[in-house]
């Protein structure tokens, strides 16, 4: 699972992660946009664009928990009742081949 959300929201999600049972999780920041377009800033007195917008991407790999997980995702990071531009996406890709770097471990014995 991929999930692209706001970073105001990662602490809490953070622990309605863990209460769920997920404990292992990457954390990336992140640029990007969509529909929002950017937005209009003022640096000293300067007014600029700013075409990314700041976002925190998280990488979590763990079928056993996917419908929890999307679920947990969608209800926390989720702006207001029915959402709202900006709140972000969710991407869910097979997980082909899992390799520990620091073991012998591959497939799921890996996560």
């Amino acid at each position: 699972i991929i999930a692209i959300i706001q970073p105001t929201k990662l602490s809490a999600l953070r622990e309605a992660l863990v209460k769920i049972g997920v404990e292992r999780m990457t954390v990336c920041d992140a640029q990007g946009f969509a529909r929002q377009r950017g937005h209009t800033e003022h640096y000293r007195g300067v007014e600029y664009k700013t075409d990314l917008l700041r976002k925190i991407a998280l990488e979590i790999g763990n079928d056993d928990f996917l419908d929890r997980t999307v679920d947990t995702i969608v209800s926390v990071a989720r702006t207001g009742p029915d959402g709202n531009i900006g709140d972000g996406k969710i991407f869910v890709l097979p997980l082909e081949h899992v390799t520990r770097i620091g073991g012998t471990a591959t497939g799921p014995g890996a996560i």
